[in-house]
């Protein structure tokens, strides 16, 4: 499999004074739209975080003439929010759905925002790449191997524009990061240590406004068993084993991608990973506290943990023979970096981000360009088998591995 990763003199002589050397800059074939025609835009879920991907679309709609013309979700407290907030956006009420098919049924929809809870990305994702729609997908990309063997395919036979939500790709001070590190400054890098902690129950939420007769339960099941309405289900999937895969989906996805981009690398080689549900006894089915350790063909160690139950400070450190690059204290990657480098007299300085503009407008300027996004889903699919190792590890007690040729994860 091509791994359209950018080598690091590609990297250097694209970082100056913007980010096109940290994504993929190969324009797809099919020709890019009209500067003068609309693209319309239908959101494929609608909660809370859709209702940023909405505000994001909204704040662009004149620079790059685009609209959301249709929404869906199965809960209809969600769709009808949508449905209120796009018409005040818009000034035009979208086509509402609670069943996805229906939605990419639209001949007129150009692209879609999916932002579903985590079981449903890969169908889903498939779907809207076989109605040979672009797509906005959020993180984690599927957390099923098969779905993202099979969109990755299905988005390079259809030439598809697929951004994946891994906005650090991004942030400028991640890209600064890895500029630095493609300079070679730091001499060998053999470890990169991260971890995030919250000192609450993460994702425990009330659900009693949730009835179910205001939602579409067989559209929201899909392919699980069918079982009367659950609400928890529904509201809390990212507590259960069905819905969502724990830590390594929900967060580690994050950190995975962005040192997949700092080091310039591809795929993990293996993968190893303890936690346990130690702190919140709520009926929540994944562990509350986690560590992963994946080793990459690249040459270097990553080890990622989360907690939560202490209010610690997060951290990400990168350590090279030469020095280290660290952040501390912050909730994002976004807090400031310091480079430290060893020697008689250890020097410090900060380091310098690099220009970029927002991730969703990224996506939406390569709808016209039809070029690939800073997230194109090559790294979405190297994210989705980086997490979804971590989660079999977790789950099996085993090391687990990836052969990069049959697309295939493995007990070592």
């Amino acid at each position: 499999m091509p791994r359209n990763i950018v080598s690091r003199r590609r990297f250097l002589a694209n970082a100056s004074g913007s980010a096109v050397g940290l994504g993929l800059t190969a324009a797809v074939v099919r020709g890019a739209s009209g500067a003068n025609e609309r693209i319309r835009i239908g959101l494929i879920g609608c909660g809370d975080r859709c209702m940023g991907h909405l505000a994001s679309i909204a704040a662009l709609q004149s620079k790059h003439n685009v609209q959301i013309t249709a929404v869906c979700d199965v809960w209809q407290l969600n769709l009808k929010r949508a449905v209120a907030k796009v018409t005040e956006a818009f000034k035009e009420e979208p086509k509402a759905f609670t069943r996805f098919g229906d939605l990419l049924a639209l001949k007129d929809i150009d692209a879609v925002s999916i932002v579903t809870p985590d079981f449903s990305h890969g169908p889903i994702l498939v779907a809207a790449l076989e109605a040979k729609k672009d797509v906005y997908i959020e993180k984690p990309m599927t957390i099923q191997l098969s779905y993202a063997n099979e969109a990755l395919d299905l988005a390079r036979k259809y030439e598809r524009v697929v951004q994946c939500g891994t906005q650090y790709r991004s942030h400028p001070p991640i890209l600064g990061v890895a500029r630095e590190v493609a300079g070679g400054g730091l001499g060998t890098i053999s470890r990169i240590s991260s971890a995030a902690c919250f000192n609450h129950p993460r994702w425990k939420r009330k659900h009693d406004d949730c009835k179910a007769a205001d939602v579409d339960w067989d559209a929201y099941l899909l392919y699980l068993p069918k079982r009367p309405f659950d609400a928890s289900l529904l509201r809390e999937w990212h507590l259960h084993r069905e819905t969502s895969n724990g830590l390594p989906g929900l967060w580690m996805t994050h950190y995975v991608d962005a040192t997949a981009l700092i080091m310039n690398a591809s795929y993990p080689s293996t993968a190893t990973a303890l936690g346990g549900n130690y702190v919140w006894k709520d009926g929540r089915e994944h562990a509350d506290t986690f560590t992963a350790l994946l080793e990459y063909p690249e040459g270097f160690l990553f080890e990622w943990s989360m907690s939560l139950g202490t209010d610690a400070d997060w951290r990400y450190c990168i350590y090279g023979t030469k020095g280290t690059i660290e952040t501390t204290g912050g909730r994002t990657l976004s807090h400031p970096w310091h480079v430290r480098m060893a020697g008689v007299e250890p020097t410090e300085r900060k380091v310098e981000p690099v220009p970029a503009n927002d991730h969703f407008e990224n996506w939406i300027e390569c709808l016209r360009t039809r070029e690939r996004p800073r997230a194109d889903i090559q790294f979405g699919h190297q994210h989705a088998v980086a997490s979804i190792m971590a989660a079999a590890a977790l789950e099996s007690g085993r090391q687990q591995k990836y052969d990069p040729q049959t697309r295939t994860i493995q007990p070592a």
